[in-house]
């Protein structure tokens, strides 16, 4: 009796692998060489990216274009930022509930602040499509936004200051390369979660719900609920990369919140590949590479941006995995 053939890497995981690997290669040869803001780069490219893989959970495989992610991306920003500010000072919050500074814990107020949100506005968004959806999830977004610059307990309009970077057990945080392997670890994590779903059953009806809703639900699937439970894992991996992002800034604010950083997370998804495994990883490094190499020679390194954007949606439907890793396949 034969063995059983191992099935082969398919060319757009080896590609996922790859880039993956590259970044933490960047960071380690950065350490080594003593260029520690290169570590930070990186780091800031593994948290946008952790995001966008939210994102692109909901948009790639939904087609859930929800312009509002930046919400739950603030919501995970500010939960670190009060969890860590009332550890700082002793000060009990609200219901007399302490403060902590341990990151497992802000990521797990993180998740399910940025889940209930996120099963509320989904649930009203989710009955519109098309530009009402994107409407009503802006809208959504906005108001949080306008709610956290008029809340002065939390800094409104300025922000909020953390002056230590939360701790996690047995890693010293305050150190560039172990921050950094926590965020790596998290956004491997990610990308191993978005391949479970984008394979699974509930991925496939996802995917199918996407395509033609009406046929999905004659065949006895509700695409609502699969939509909504897509909507809600999608925004609680964003949350985690909010509360990330705070300890690495030490600082949140309700620009975390605008509708500037929802269009951002989109852009990150486009430029990357739509639906694609690392598409989120790729645009976060291209984006986070012509902001530092082009920010630094004129303050309009978006207008190049925007044109490679423009090279991407008008020849390049599938972003860089697409030109690296070709066609999508499916089933």
């Amino acid at each position: 009796m034969s063995m059983p053939l191992s099935r082969p890497v398919s060319r757009e995981t080896a590609v996922s692998l790859t880039l993956l690997l590259a970044l933490l290669a960047g960071a380690l040869i950065a350490q080594a060489s003593g260029e520690t803001f290169y570590v930070t780069l990186a780091t800031r490219i593994a948290i946008l990216a952790l995001a966008a893989t939210g994102l692109n959970l909901a948009l790639g495989l939904g087609g859930l274009v929800s312009f509002g992610h930046a919400a739950f991306f603030g919501i995970g920003g500010y939960a670190c930022g009060i969890l860590a500010i009332h550890a700082y000072n002793g000060e009990p919050m609200i219901f007399g509930l302490p403060g902590t500074q341990a990151m497992p814990v802000i990521w797990l107020v993180a998740l399910v602040a940025s889940g209930l949100v996120a099963v509320v506005i989904g649930a009203l968004s989710l009955r519109t499509s098309g530009v009402y959806f994107i409407m009503i999830t802006l809208a959504f977004a906005q108001m949080i936004y306008y709610f956290a610059i008029s809340w002065p307990a939390y800094g409104g309009e300025d922000g909020l200051s953390i002056f230590v970077r939360n701790s996690f057990p047995g890693v010293n945080t305050l150190r560039p390369l172990p921050f950094f392997l926590i965020c790596f670890v998290l956004l491997a994590a990610g990308l191993f979660f978005f391949k479970l779903v984008r394979d699974s059953r509930f991925g496939a009806a996802l995917q199918a719900a996407r395509q033609n809703p009406v046929r999905v639900a004659a065949l006895g699937i509700a695409p609502f609920r699969i939509r909504l439970a897509a909507f809600v894992l999608s925004a609680m991996m964003t949350g985690v990369a909010g509360a990330l992002y705070v300890d690495l800034n030490r600082f949140v604010s309700p620009s975390m919140l605008s509708w500037q950083m929802s269009g951002e997370l989109i852009v990150l998804v486009v430029l990357g590949g739509t639906g694609r495994l690392a598409g989120p990883l790729a645009g976060a490094a291209l984006y986070v590479l012509f902001e530092f190499l082009l920010g630094g020679m004129t303050e309009r390194w978006q207008f190049f941006l925007g044109l490679i954007l423009l090279f991407v949606v008008l020849f390049a439907r599938g972003g860089v995995v697409g030109l690296l890793a070709g066609r999508a396949r499916h089933g």
